[in-house]
Formats: structure tokens, sequence, C-alpha cells
């Protein structure tokens, strides 16, 4: 099917009462990204002439996220099947004999290789007038059944509750997601009832109807994981799991090491560089490029982050947005970065903040040291240069410039620029007053028994 002659339909309209939230069901996140996120960009591979998101009423936030995709609002919840009449007006320019691709916004690991199957079976000749998505449960006790004559056609489903003994022992069960010709589903659609518990027009009688008119339908099958539905936060959980272990696998089969592959966390975007070794306990938020042969030790958590090929990270760093760390440098346990670069070679080994800062090559950032970035109303920057030496414990105040090959001293507190190759200190002369400390533990102890002595 030419991608100009199939259009999607993704039904987000659903509150998502039972999550417990006031976010919509679809905006909660798997890996980093809104459960609608994901589908829509499943869609999107398939290149649809047209994606149209169907949302409740008063779902701004849900608009916002399907865009540029326009959105129709089903004012009344009055099921699936009149959720995606709400379309129709949307679609109404489209050719009537091309695909229109039913799925829901809660299905968040369903896959573009599944979506392109169904798209190839409505290719097939005879063109069927429907292809439902199918699946085999693990305990298939709560789902729809999928009513198949002996010649393998579609006749319709039957819902849990109203199946009788012999349709539950049917272990094809329905999916929900169908792609089906836009002039067929509607004229179907139009005469779907809604004589049932809830009054509702649900989207799966049209297999019943298509049937009984002599049209021909037929399933694919997907896994039970692909088409796991979200309505809990149990089940968003169970997702999310299904998504790492997807992820996880992936950067493996791409030359990644992952030591306890159980105990690293990704986000959607993670791109991972072969070579690339991680050890347990690693979270990627979203927006982490790593190169070649980077090593990340334990316990770090790395957010819009870039890190040049051999770099070494943590353990227990933590690389926020705009952390660029260059090839062959080093960040250390208990050092965070943001907005900041550090260059070639370069290091921050222990105990370390650097924000809105530029470290030059081969420059080494000593232990406690602390750029001062905040004034408490706006950030400035610090510079510095290339092959500097930051002695421990020191204090950067910005704005600064610290020059190429500059020393700073241990302990110093710097607030302003520091020429190339200068040695800077800054700290008050120590003084060393002998005897002093003898004289005080001998004083604290007179006062001691005096104290004792009056009570």
């Amino acid at each position: 099917m030419a991608s100009d002659h199939l259009v999607c339909v993704v039904l987000a309209a659903g509150k998502g009462t039972r999550m417990k939230s006031r976010r919509p069901k679809v905006l909660h996140e798997v890996a980093g990204r809104s459960m609608l996120g994901h589908v829509l960009d499943s869609l999107q591979a398939l290149e649809p002439a047209r994606i149209v998101v169907v949302v409740g009423p008063d779902m701004p936030e849900t608009a916002a996220a399907a865009a540029p995709h326009p959105c129709v609002v089903q004012r009344e919840q009055l099921g699936t099947g009149h959720a995606v009449l709400t379309a129709a007006e949307a679609l109404a320019d489209i050719d009537e004999d091309g695909g229109v691709l039913v799925v829901f916004g809660d299905t968040p690991l369903i896959t573009v290789a599944t979506l392109r199957r169904l798209v190839a079976a409505r290719a097939a000749r005879p063109v069927p007038a429907l292809v439902a998505l199918a699946f085999r449960a693990a305990d298939p006790a709560p789902y729809g059944r999928m009513l198949l004559d002996d010649s393998g056609r579609l006749t319709g489903v039957v819902e849990a509750v109203d199946a009788d003994a012999a349709q539950r022992r049917i272990g094809l069960c329905n999916a929900g997601v169908m792609l089906a010709g836009r002039r067929c589903l509607f004229d179907l659609l139009a005469k779907v009832g809604n004589d049932n518990a809830k009054g509702e027009y649900y989207l799966p009688d049209v297999y019943r109807l298509a049937y009984q008119a002599g049209l021909h339908g037929v399933v694919v099958e997907a896994s039970e994981a692909e088409v796991q539905g979200v309505n809990t936060q149990a089940e968003l959980a169970l997702v999310e799991a299904e998504m790492q272990t997807r992820l996880r696998a992936a950067a493996m089969a791409e030359g990644v090491t992952l030591i306890d592959p159980a105990a690293v966390w990704f986000s959607h975007d993670t791109r991972l560089a072969p070579g690339v070794v991680v050890e347990p306990n690693v979270i990627f938020g979203r927006g982490v490029e790593v190169g070649e042969g980077a090593r990340i030790l334990g316990f770090s958590h790395l957010e819009g982050a870039r890190l040049g090929p051999g770099a070494t990270v943590g353990p227990f760093a933590r690389l926020r947005p705009g952390a660029e760390v260059g090839e062959g440098a080093k960040v250390g346990n208990f050092v965070e970065m943001k907005q900041a670069t550090l260059g070639p070679g370069a290091k921050a080994n222990h105990l370390t903040y650097l924000g809105d800062t530029e470290v030059g090559a081969a420059a080494n950032i000593g232990a406690g040291t602390i750029v001062c970035n905040y004034d408490g109303f706006s950030k400035s920057r610090t510079e510095i240069g290339e092959g500097a030496f930051i002695g421990s414990n020191t204090a950067l105040v910005a704005p600064l410039k610290v020059g190429k090959g500059a020393i700073v001293a241990a302990g110093s507190t710097i607030t302003r620029n520091v020429p190339d190759d200068a040695l800077v200190i800054e700290r008050t002369e120590q003084d060393n007053r002998q005897g002093a400390a003898k004289r005080y533990r001998e004083l604290k102890r007179r006062a001691g028994k005096a104290g004792k002595g009056s009570k």
C-alpha cells in the first residue's frame, strides 16, 4: 500500500482514571518518552498521508504532545467505535479505498515491523476488507476472542464475559488494532449499535457486520508483550520493563558491553557506540550520546550529555544537560557537570561541580573544586585554559578566565582572571602559634574541673 493511501487514527481520549494520576494516560512515560510519542514515532515510520489523534475534551496537553498531527475531540466517551467515527470528518478528503489504520495511544510497545505486516496483509490478493491484529495470551481469560470460520476468515469478536465454554477455549485474542478501507470502515461503523451493558459503540463489532455482509477479514498475529495496553501504574511498570529489555538487547547487539544488563536503564534515544562499557546501576536520561570505547562506571546518572571516544565517567557521577566530555577525558566520583565542557584528556576526578564552564584539553581539576556560576539572579561562565591546574578545594567565582598552563593553589577563592602560565594563590597567611594548642587544652581541663566542683 502506497503511503499516500494510508492514514492513521490514534485513539487517545482516555483519561486513565485507574492510573490515579492527573496526567492524561497516554502522556505517562516509558523510557523517557510518552506512550503517545512512542506510538506516533512507529506510525511515522510508515510515512502515512496523515495521522489523526482522537483526544477527549479539556486535554490540551495531549493535543500539544500530538503536534504537529491534527487532533479531533471526542466530546462524549461512547466507546471505541464512536471514537473512530469522530475522526471521519478529518479523513473525508482521503481516498475512500485507502487504508485507515486504527491504533491505541497506550500501546507503546507496538513495532514498526508489525504495523508493516498489517499493511502487507491488506495488499494481498484478494484484498481483504479488514485486517485485525491478534495475539495469543498466556492467560486469555480477560480478553475478547477472535472468531474464525473453517476457511480462516474472521467472523467476529466475542468479549470474554459473553463467551461460551467453547469460545473461552480459543487462544487467539483481540488486540484492538485494525486496518480497513476508509469507505468500508465508516459504512460499517454507521451500523454498529450500542445494545450492551455500557451503552457504548464498540469497534470490534465491525468484524461481525463485515462477515455478515460477505466481506473478507483476515488476522495478523503479534506477541502478547507487543500489544500490552496500559490502564494502571502496575501495567505501566510492566511495559517499562519490556521496553528496557528491548533497549538493552539492541545496545548489546551493536557491540556495547553491559556488565549487568538488568541494572542499566536507558532512555528511548540513548546512543552508545560499539566498544562502550557500562557498569551496573547506571541510568541514562534523555539525550545521551557516548563515543566508541568510553566507559561509564557504576551508579552514574547521565542526561543530555555527550561523551567522546575513550572517555571515562564515574562511579557516582552526574552529567546534566549540556555536559560534554572530550576524548579520553575523565569525570570521577561525585563530580557533577551541567552546561560544561571537559576538553580532550582533561580530568575532574573527585568531588567537583562544573557548571557553565569550559575546561581546556589536558587541564586538571582538583578535588573539591567548585565553580560558583550563580549569583542568585543569573549565571555566568568560567573558562579554564588548556593544561591549567586547579588545586584542591578551590572556588572559582564566575565570570572568570583561567589562562593556559596556569596553576591555582589549593584552597584558593579566585574572583579575577588569571593570565596564562601564572601561579595564583588566594588565601590568608598561615599563623603558627607555638604551644597555643597545649595551653588551650589545659585551660579547658581546668574549666571542666571547676564546673564539676560547683554542682
